[in-house]
């Protein structure tokens, strides 16, 4: 049974970053360090999944970002009660999906920007009774 795959982008060599790593680690799912030439390609290529290929480079980003690819859901909620535990948060995190399997982290990333920035943004009105 899978343990799942994690991608990780922009966590520069932190504390944050070997936190985030011994997570990883301690619940055996594995990950890679995305390299910002590699924004471009089809998270599914990077994921080493048959039928994707490489793609032209995109522009960069330099938020940190988390992609989690086929964890099983009691594991993914055991790695985001870790993080949490470890105070090691990314903002910007998403899990791969038949939808977005073929995205490049560019495109993920500005989609994943625009909500978190609308979340930020929204404020809750008042009930009034």
């Amino acid at each position: 049974m899978s343990r799942g795959t994690v991608l990780l982008y922009n966590l520069r060599e932190t504390e944050k970053r070997m936190g985030i790593k011994l997570c990883l680690f301690r619940l055996g799912i594995s990950c890679r360090d995305v390299p910002p030439e590699d924004f471009g390609h089809p998270l599914g290529y990077l994921l080493e999944q048959p039928g994707f290929v490489p793609a032209a480079a995109e522009e960069s980003f330099d938020d940190e970002m988390m992609v989690l690819y086929d964890l099983p859901s009691a594991l993914f909620s055991s790695l985001l009660d870790a993080l949490r535990a470890a105070r090691v948060p990314v903002a910007l995190k998403a899990v791969v999906t038949e939808h977005n399997i073929a995205w490049s982290s560019a495109r993920l990333h500005r989609e994943l920007a625009a909500e978190h920035e609308a979340m930020s943004r929204k404020v809750k009105k008042p009930i009034h009774h």
